[in-house]
């Protein structure tokens, strides 16, 4: 069967001038669609890894995923090789590829790394290349992490579909002190006085600096040990005063453009947020496909966090379910065909259930509801985007 756009191609491919198609022409819209690539992406997931929800990633068709190691020895800040295998040897019982982990270093202000301090960092430096290095021996290729000061910011909750809520965020609500001022991910964001973090004021070169620092360190070692390392962007794109007197160099394209350059690698690259490079764009219902195309491109992209968003810059709201966004997903999932990325594409930012009256165990059940919608939805995209590839 002909998907509406091959439909319309094949016919209109023969008039013109008041001509009737061809029989011939007719007969070559199906082969221009059967020529097209086979969809290469894999569907994942970054929940937390437990016996529990990897009978639940195996019986939804889930089959990589971002394993999540846990580190037996307080202030230890890097997992053992033993530590990864225990996480491979459960993907193995279920028939799970561990494809990915994360690694925290680096991530907020409590960072030694961010902050700039000299005597600390080379240890949390020697952690991470650690990190890599334990990796490679158990086996896992890919790591992603989060060279950030600033956590995720959004502002207020917003009623979504039914009875869930949506994560917004605006700029200048923000700045004039409107709304709950939400920190999602890791609360790392304590303030050392009002209206700043306990790294204080950041300009932009000497965020870049520190960032520098870090990667010529660790990429070598990514580069030796033949693991990938996929940087978040940072969520959201600010402008350039940033927010609480530190920017984020990381939230604009060109900005992730200028990432990649530094210390030139196929192990350094970008755990791409597709959710977060539209909350960078103007209009991002038209330019994230040109995005996608220039990191795809340059096989750049390590890991895609699909969500979508209603919005633009400075004014979004973001966690909402992926078919009730701005952006056109399967849209998108063509062009990660056409440049042949290979990874996977998980759920991010699932939006918060809300119903009353639930116990906790209800309530997570109704979250895991959440996640075998968007695993559904996803599947069912990569499965269209590949179909009458060659």
């Amino acid at each position: 069967m002909l998907d509406r756009r091959s439909f319309l191609e094949g016919s209109t491919a023969g008039l013109g001038a008041g001509a009737l198609i061809s029989s011939e022409a007719a007969l070559a819209a199906p082969k221009r669609h059967n020529a097209r690539k086979p969809a290469l992406m894999k569907l994942g997931t970054q929940e937390p890894t437990s016996e529990e929800n990897f009978r639940r990633f195996q019986r939804y068709g889930v089959k990589n995923v971002c394993g999540w190691y846990k580190i037996a020895e307080p202030g230890r800040r890097y997992p053992t090789v033993d530590e990864l295998k225990s996480v491979t040897a459960l993907g193995e019982k279920y028939g799970i590829s561990i494809d990915m982990t994360d690694c925290d270093i680096g991530r907020g202000d409590k960072s030694a790394l961010m902050l700039g301090k000299v005597a600390e960092r080379d240890r949390e430096i020697e952690d991470f290349q650690n990190t890599i290095r334990n990796c490679a021996r158990a086996g896992i290729p890919a790591i992603k992490y989060y060279l950030s000061i600033l956590p995720i910011l959004r502002l207020a909750e917003v009623p979504g579909r039914g009875d869930t809520l949506y994560n917004r965020w605006n700029y200048a609500d923000a700045v004039a002190g409107k709304g709950d001022a939400l920190v999602l991910g890791p609360k790392d964001g304590g303030t050392g006085t009002p209206g700043r973090t306990r790294a204080g004021l950041i300009d932009v070169d000497t965020f870049w600096e520190r960032i520098v620092y870090v990667l010529e360190r660790i990429v070598p070692v990514a580069n030796e040990y033949k693991v990938r390392l996929a940087q978040h962007p940072h969520d959201p794109g600010l402008p350039p005063q940033g927010f609480m007197g530190v920017p984020n160099v990381l939230g604009t394209v060109e900005g992730l453009k200028r990432f990649v350059s530094i210390q030139e690698s196929p192990y350094h690259g970008l755990n791409f947020c597709q959710g977060t490079i539209c909350e960078m764009l103007d209009d991002p219902k038209t330019q994230v496909f040109d995005v996608i195309r220039w990191f795809g491109t340059r096989k750049k992209i390590f890991n895609v966090h699909f969500r979508n968003i209603k919005g633009h810059r400075n004014d979004f709201v973001a966690e909402c379910f992926p078919d009730d966004g701005d952006i056109d997903l399967p849209a998108t999932v063509e062009v990660y065909r056409d440049v042949g990325y290979d990874g996977m594409l998980m759920p991010d930012h699932i939006p918060r259930m809300a119903p009353t009256g639930l116990s906790p165990v209800q309530l997570r059940a109704a979250q895991d509801e959440s996640f075998t919608f968007a695993y559904g939805y996803i599947r069912g995209l990569i499965q269209m985007a590949g179909r009458g590839a060659a």
